[in-house]
């Protein structure tokens, strides 16, 4: 079974989403105790998307968040690089969009979409800041940025029970729902070394975006990063 290191080669990670694709979404809600369905709920509402509204969901996985968006009118292209992952929502849903695609090299043309949302999948990206660029690159003037990310709870005493939890009970939780356990050693460990609220935001900023904002999430283990193109 393939397992991503923290160097993100972008083969190995395709390589391991590969491998999770098929039960991806129920080791979602298993890990996260079925939070991760309200986080998703928040990365909608920030995004504000509506119809006649083009977003590229980035890092879209098996397109979950995607055919929410498509529910609600919203013309949502689909892009992951795992294509594992891709045909498993193109078999759950073929009216949808689903490209292959690098994040830090879009198949996309200059300002073509309104909006971009990627959730915890640009912790992923071997180049984070190239991904931020490109992105900005296919947004329209005025368009809006949508990153969910796993992030740092904000009070101690819970960042500490969270640190427990990514290395003692999510490995065992894994095991019971993922057809490939190793992957989630490297989903703890690439938490741990990402950066916090703030560190991300500079990240965003230095890539061309504005008004980058945050809201925290279930006490900061998830952040709701917005920001926009400038005119």
């Amino acid at each position: 079974m393939n397992r991503a290191e923290l160097d993100k080669d972008p083969r190995e990670v395709a390589g391991m989403f590969d491998d999770v694709a098929q039960r991806y979404d129920l080791t979602n809600d298993v890990l996260s105790a079925g939070q991760v369905r309200i986080w998703r709920a928040a990365s909608r509402r920030a995004l504000d998307a509506g119809p006649g509204d083009r977003v590229l969901d980035l890092a879209a996985g098996t397109g979950t968040s995607s055919s929410e968006l498509a529910d609600r009118g919203v013309d949502v292209v689909s892009c992951d690089f795992s294509t594992g992952m891709l045909s498993v929502g193109k078999r759950r849903r073929p009216d949808l969009a689903f490209v292959a695609g690098d994040a830090t090299a879009l198949p996309f043309a200059d300002e073509s979409f309104d909006a971009v949302t990627i959730s915890y999948g640009l912790r992923n990206v071997v180049d984070h800041a190239a991904a931020l660029r490109e992105m900005l690159r296919v947004t329209r003037p005025g368009g809006r940025l949508v990153v969910t990310e796993f992030s740092t709870p904000t009070w101690a005493p819970w960042r500490a029970a969270y640190r427990l939890f990514l290395t003692g009970v999510l490995p065992r939780l894994a095991r019971l729902s993922s057809s490939n356990n190793p992957a989630y050693g490297y989903l703890a460990e690439s938490i741990e070394d990402w950066p916090d609220q703030a560190g991300v935001s500079d990240v965003v900023r230095a890539a061309g975006w504005t008004d980058v904002q945050h809201r925290n999430l279930s006490g900061g283990i998830v952040a709701v990063h917005r920001a926009r193109r400038p005119e």
